[in-house]
């Protein structure tokens, strides 16, 4: 009877690794071509191009977390990721807590009380990928020091992309620091803010098992596009380095922690 009901799934299952992989093909798609339409059409077209990118990449992350929780408990992730990152963005930019003190510019549209609709969206759509990197590294979470470590590696591996990221987004003008920190730019206690952040969404989240070849791809897509977008079209080859070193480290480590693990 198993083995029946494994057949009659398969092309359900089928359908939806399509769909999945078929939506990060595109979201990569439109990543590639992000330079070319700058060339072509200057600048401006870069805060909605870059949001257009957003959208599928949260949209392709999404449907690969549902693969294996569900509409409903994604939805609920989806909330619960982007209301407390739009709640810490907020805060940050009117108080200086957790980030620094900074404020958006007027780039990237719509806003809620300051903060742009699109900064919560790009909560959630690296967030599942950095907790399989965790899910690969640490395995089973069967001891109260293990799901402290998940969650500390969770924050480290989403961090590490915003040394590519915040040199990039000011770069772009997205938004502004008052106070031009040591790394590029950016201060140090943005760094400590994203460790912050992203630990107390992971534990309020508290993600079980997810799929881990579409994640983990978007994730190694982003190292590679980032790497080579700051370093040879955007300019920025020190964050392109520093980016480089830091996601490829949290990869080679999920890699080594699965390939040791004992098979089931």
């Amino acid at each position: 009877m198993t083995s029946l009901v494994r057949f009659l799934r398969q092309p359900a299952q089928l359908h939806d690794n399509r769909v999945q992989y078929g939506l990060i093909v595109l979201w990569a798609l439109v990543m590639i071509a992000l330079p070319i339409a700058r060339w072509i059409a200057g600048d401006a077209i870069i805060p909605g191009w870059a949001t257009m990118a957003a959208i599928v990449q949260a949209i392709a992350v999404g449907v690969a977390v549902r693969a294996a929780w569900g509409w409903r408990k994604t939805a609920i992730t989806f909330v619960i990721v982007s209301g407390i990152g739009w709640t810490a963005e907020f805060m940050g930019h009117r108080t200086g807590f957790p980030f620094g003190s900074y404020h958006y510019t007027d780039a990237l549209q719509p806003q809620i009380g300051g903060v742009p609709l699109l900064i919560p969206v790009a909560w959630f759509m690296l967030l599942p990928s950095a907790w399989v990197m965790a899910q690969l590294i640490i395995g089973e979470r069967d001891t109260l020091f293990k799901q402290i470590t998940f969650v500390a590696i969770s924050a480290l591996a989403l961090t590490a992309w915003d040394l590519f990221l915040d040199p990039q987004m000011v770069g772009w003008g997205f938004w502004v620091w008052d106070q031009p920190g040591v790394y590029f730019g950016i201060p140090l206690v943005n760094y400590l803010g994203w460790l912050l952040v992203s630990a107390i969404i992971t534990v309020v989240v508290r993600p079980t098992k997810l799929p881990i070849m579409p994640l983990a791809a978007v994730y190694a897509l982003v190292w590679f596009l980032q790497s080579v977008g700051l370093g040879v079209f955007w300019g920025q080859p020190g964050p392109a380095i520093v980016g480089c070193v830091a996601m490829g480290s949290i990869m080679v480590a999920a890699y080594w922690g699965h390939r040791q693990r004992p098979r089931s």
